[in-house]
C-alpha cells in the first residue's frame, strides 16, 4: 500500500469543502451541532485558512485515491502547541488504518510532540482512536449542545 500527504492549495478549495462536508454529514445528522460541525461550513471558511501561513492542509492519498484530508496547525515556534482540526477520512475508506496512517506522516512532518486536538466525547470510537495514538484527555470539555460534548486531548 502506497501512502502520502500531499499539501492542499487554493486551487483545491472546493474539491477539500465539498470531501468535508460530505465526511461530517453522518456527525451533524446525528448531533445537529449547526455553529461548530465542519459539515456546515462554508467554502470561504476553507479558503480563509487555506492562506494562513500557519495552516496546512493534506490530502491523505492511499494507492493514489484521496481517502480524506488533515489540517494541522503549526506556527512554527519552539514549544508551541501544534493542532490537528480537522481529520477526516471519507465513509467507504473508514476503519481501514488510514487515519492512523495519516496521523504517523504528519507527524513526520511536523513533529512528534506538542500536539493538541478536539474530539467528540460520546463518540467512543474516536476517543479510542486517539487515546490509541498517544493523546491525553486533559480534562477540559465543552458542552456544544444537549447532544454533544467536545473532550480535549493533549500529546507531549
Amino acid at each position: 500500500m502506497n501512502s502520502k500527504l500531499v499539501r492542499i492549495g487554493l486551487e483545491e478549495a472546493e474539491l477539500l469543502w465539498k470531501m468535508q462536508v460530505e465526511a461530517f454529514q453522518g456527525l451533524y445528522a446525528k448531533y445537529q451541532d449547526t455553529e461548530t460541525s465542519p459539515a456546515t461550513e462554508k467554502i470561504d471558511k476553507i479558503i480563509m485558512r487555506l492562506k494562513q501561513p500557519f495552516t496546512y492542509y493534506y490530502f491523505i492519498v492511499i494507492d493514489e485515491v484521496k481517502v480524506g484530508a488533515v489540517r494541522v496547525v503549526d506556527k512554527k515556534e519552539e514549544e508551541k502547541t501544534k493542532r490537528i482540526s480537522p481529520i477526516f477520512i471519507m465513509e467507504e475508506y473508514r476503519n481501514k488504518g488510514y487515519a492512523q496512517i495519516a496521523i504517523n506522516l504528519v507527524e513526520e512532518i511536523h513533529g512528534k510532540s506538542n500536539w493538541e486536538l478536539d474530539t467528540i466525547l460520546q463518540e467512543k470510537g474516536n476517543c479510542y482512536f486517539y487515546e490509541k495514538m498517544g493523546y491525553h484527555k486533559t480534562g477540559k470539555t465543552e458542552s456544544i449542545n444537549d447532544k454533544l460534548t467536545l473532550v480535549f486531548y493533549k500529546k507531549v
